[in-house]
């Protein structure tokens, strides 16, 4: 596909998708005289915080360029799942740098470590500390993680704006601290990369604590530590984290939640048996649905 056949693609999708994206969607009024079928350009513009000149010239094909943060921000304007996302960064010709559902460090046999290491809690991640596969007990662990979209799983993202994630642990603030501290050291060796930068960026715009826990310009290593959360399905639960990596340096690694007492342990054995017969039904309505059509 030639550049400029990718511009005029580029340029369709973002005006179908604006159109099919209503005002109550994204929280602003209808209001009376409202003839555009959904978003106005200028809405979009507003909501994406770039020039409305800049994004008509973008419906328009115009040969100018766009940066992975413009698309980022038009992804989540435009409410694009996965596979639009996807496809919107494809057709700018640009690698999209947030986490995706797959990810080529998550091979099926890490999966399956994963999966076997129930009753306990244990997922894959990043440096970044986004959430790149997870076994049954840890998605219900904190919060529903399945119905958390792909590009909001990350732990720094979910401590400081997930209501309920924020809500299941018990030394919210002191956690809060140490994944700043711990997220600054990291990123000292990532300063000029695309997905570093729009993850801090997220985060100094969305959270005034982040903001606050940025500036004390705090800085730690990963270590093991007992940990306590307060799961709305059990209740308390406290747990040995330990880190294992899966590399030389620090980057990917399997973070595991070993209970650190017999009634957390026979609590986190409750928590999985409903991951488990949840995934079960999950199953059988989606096989009962595929018969239906």
């Amino acid at each position: 596909m030639t550049t400029e056949v990718r511009r005029h693609e580029l340029a369709a999708f973002l005006r179908h998708r604006r159109e099919h994206i209503s005002p109550e969607q994204v929280g602003l009024p209808r209001g009376r005289r409202r003839r555009t079928p959904g978003l106005r350009r200028e809405e979009v513009a507003q909501l994406s915080a770039v020039g409305v000149t800049w994004y008509t010239w973008l419906e328009q094909a115009r040969p100018i360029q766009v940066s992975v943060q413009v698309l980022d921000a038009l992804a989540r304007a435009l409410r694009l799942d996965a596979n639009e996302r996807a496809h919107l960064f494809q057709l700018a010709g640009a690698v999209d740098p947030t986490p995706a559902t797959s990810c080529p460090s998550v091979t099926e046999a890490m999966r399956g470590v994963l999966e076997q290491l129930e009753p306990y809690p244990a997922c894959l991640q990043n440096s970044r500390y986004d959430i790149l596969a997870y076994n049954r007990t840890y998605g219900m662990l904190l919060c529903d993680l399945d119905a958390v979209p792909a590009q909001d799983r990350n732990c720094l993202i979910l401590s400081y704006t997930h209501d309920e994630w924020r809500s299941s642990i018990v030394h919210l603030e002191e956690v809060q601290r140490l994944m700043a501290a711990r997220f600054r050291a990291a990123m000292a060796g990532h300063l000029g990369e695309p997905a570093w930068k729009m993850l801090l960026k997220r985060l100094r715009a969305e959270s005034e604590e982040f903001r606050e826990a940025w500036e004390r310009h705090e800085v730690v290593a990963h270590r093991s530590k007992r940990k306590q959360f307060l799961n709305r399905h059990v209740g308390l639960v406290t747990v040995d984290h330990t880190d294992l990596w899966l590399a030389p340096e620090a980057g990917p690694r399997m973070v595991t939640y070993v209970p650190a007492d017999e009634v957390s342990r026979e609590r986190l054995e409750r928590l999985h048996a409903m991951a488990v017969a949840r995934a079960r039904h999950t199953g059988e309505v989606s096989a009962a649905q595929g018969t239906m059509e």
